[in-house]
């Protein structure tokens, strides 16, 4: 656990930390493709917002920050950028596949920082945020990165000076193919990525790998990728199961804040 009185925060601190019922390793250390030295800690949570934020008229209480450097200023290694975001934001993040989001659902138990019961019933359901609208997310995502590592001169100085192109662009977009690859082979997300997908990210991640053969590659994947996806051969469904989260989460906040009342009364 991070020591929040140093850094930069914004948010309700007290509220979410009271209240988070999940927290993981996001970023390059939940994919087992951080290198010491070089990769800065990302961590995601959820906390579940008081009863009076959701039905009162107080507003509602999205996030919670923390970051060792100032907001817009870059990360450096050892860093650490971490959110907790409120139930129902990160509920909304999740069924529309957003691939960060997603980590906290799939993440090994050793990555996992908090966990409630709450919070391991919400890992009970993880499948139901599995979609093929998440695999066409993870292309999008995908795409912006690698738009950005084919940019000349664009990115981390330190990375363009050692090889001559941001290798970690490279290293996030060919990470990306890779699971919307697997997502839309076998419905499944597996973390830390596999050991021969995770060499091959690491390889660009290191500069082992040219610019050009990395690009080749991801937009290979990519074209396997919406193949499985127009030919209905993907075993996902097209949306998220709504239905299923959405029972969940009345479900869970009813649960949270009959445990408040209960320790309140006590």
């Amino acid at each position: 656990m991070n020591d929040q009185r140093t850094g930069v925060s914004y948010g309700p601190r007290e509220v979410a930390l009271a209240n988070e019922i999940l927290r993981s390793v996001v970023g390059s250390g939940v994919h087992g493709v951080a290198i010491l030295g070089t990769d800065d800690h990302d961590e995601m949570g959820v906390f579940v917002e008081p009863r009076a934020h959701v039905y009162g008229v107080r507003p509602a209480l999205d996030q919670h920050v923390w970051r060792t450097r100032a907001e817009g200023e870059r990360s450096r290694p050892g860093d650490t950028d971490l959110v907790i975001y409120s139930l129902r934001r990160y509920l909304r993040l999740a069924a529309k596949g957003n691939p960060t989001a997603l980590l906290p659902l799939f993440a090994p138990a050793s990555d996992v920082l908090v966990l409630t019961e709450i919070g391991a019933s919400l890992r009970a359901v993880r499948s139901a945020f599995l979609s093929q609208d998440a695999v066409r997310r993870f292309l999008g995502y995908m795409g912006r990165q690698h738009e950005r590592m084919r940019l000349d001169g664009q990115g981390r100085p330190e990375l363009i000076e050692r090889d001559g192109w941001d290798t970690k662009f490279g290293a996030h977009a060919l990470r990306l193919a890779l699971q919307g690859w697997e997502l839309a082979a076998t419905g499944q997300l597996t973390l830390p990525l596999p050991a021969a997908e995770r060499h091959q990210v690491l390889a660009v991640k290191r500069g082992d790998r040219g610019r050009d053969e990395v690009s080749a590659a991801i937009v290979d994947l990519a074209r396997r990728t919406l193949a499985a996806l127009d030919s209905g051969r993907c075993p996902l469904p097209a949306h998220a199961d709504l239905a299923v989260i959405d029972r969940w989460s009345v479900q869970a906040h009813e649960r949270h804040w009959l445990g408040e009342a209960t320790r309140l009364s006590a």
